[in-house]
């Protein structure tokens, strides 16, 4: 039996870390700890929902997802686990589910003699029915691995943070998340980071885990229906910035020139999607992807999301 480490990342919403707790309690293959990084201002009381043993930090302000991962693979080295289990609060995983992560682990490590660097399931919106694709890098930007066959096992550059089950002695050799990354992105550069480091990445198709991912609208576009993520102004500010940041950095050559222009055709269209899907913010948000592109072209992860980031403020501030 494999010594596993349960981590999830709060944030003011005790329903969901709740719902969490118990899918990862409920599993066939047990887990011996969870950790919680609670970002709430107000601590959340953690109900009984779990028999599980439970280390919890209240950090009452946000730190984010890639401090929280940081902070719980350091916990699973020194506690030595032989597995980290990541989650956002708002995952669930199938009663099953880490026992098929646990098998393909053995099955590639045993028979195929390959170095695992993350074992992830397949997350599925539970709103939409879609599966969230995880990513593979193209040269100058990272997209959704389009799969042929979802019986078997696939191998990938990056899959989603949440439910991925990270190999803990891959710490010996790569770096954990960057922490200035905060929240979006974390996923992208940890993943390819590994894949780099020579450790393979795969996502298996029946090891389920139910995932909220933004907030879903459907538009009617030349008679196609389109699902498009509504998100805060913070998520549009760490999208922007950190995808631009992360492609350029894993450009090479040539590739650096087409993702530069690829970032500012994908700034060009937030101000075409964000008019027609938002309801509320919408030049706030706006502004966070246009100072989001920026930074990250600037490749400055020092500059965090503030919610007095507007336009207005912005020129005020430059006319004292």
């Amino acid at each position: 039996m494999y010594k596993i480490l349960a981590y999830i990342t709060a944030y003011c919403d005790k329903n969901a870390l709740d719902a969490c707790l118990h899918g990862i309690s409920n599993q066939s293959y047990p887990v011996d700890r969870v950790f919680i990084l609670d970002n709430s201002p107000e601590p959340l009381i953690i109900s009984d929902v779990s028999c599980l043993p439970l280390t919890v930090k209240n950090a009452q302000e946000n730190l984010g997802i890639a401090f929280g991962i940081s902070e719980a693979l350091e916990l699973a080295v020194k506690g030595k686990y032989d597995f980290l289990w990541m989650f956002d609060q708002d995952s669930i995983p199938a009663p099953d589910c880490l026992e098929r992560l646990i098998l393909t682990f053995d099955e590639n490590v045993n028979k195929k003699c390959l170095s695992i660097g993350i074992i992830s399931p397949t997350p599925i919106d539970s709103r939409t029915g879609e599966i969230i694709q995880p990513a593979v890098f193209k040269g100058d930007h990272f997209e959704g691995f389009p799969v042929d066959n979802f019986n078997s096992p696939y191998q990938c550059d990056s899959p989603i943070t949440s439910g991925s089950l990270l190999a803990v002695y891959t710490a010996d050799s790569v770096a954990p998340p960057d922490i200035r990354l905060f929240i979006d992105g974390v996923d992208l550069d940890y993943g390819l980071r590994l894949k780099n480091g020579d450790y393979q990445n795969i996502v298996v198709p029946n090891a389920i885990l139910q995932h909220t991912f933004g907030t879903p609208v459907e538009l009617c576009l030349f008679g196609v229906n389109k699902i498009f993520q509504r998100y805060s102004a913070l998520r549009y500010y760490y999208i922007c910035r950190n995808h631009t940041y992360l492609e350029l950095s894993f450009s090479k050559g040539f590739y650096k020139f087409t993702c530069v222009l690829r970032r500012l055709q994908f700034l060009g269209s937030q101000f075409v999607w964000i008019p027609m899907i938002e309801t509320e913010n919408k030049l706030q948000k706006i502004w966070a992807c246009l100072r989001g592109t920026y930074y990250g072209l600037m490749g400055d992860l020092d500059q965090q999301f503030s919610s007095r980031y507007n336009v207005l403020s912005y020129f005020k501030q430059s006319e004292i």
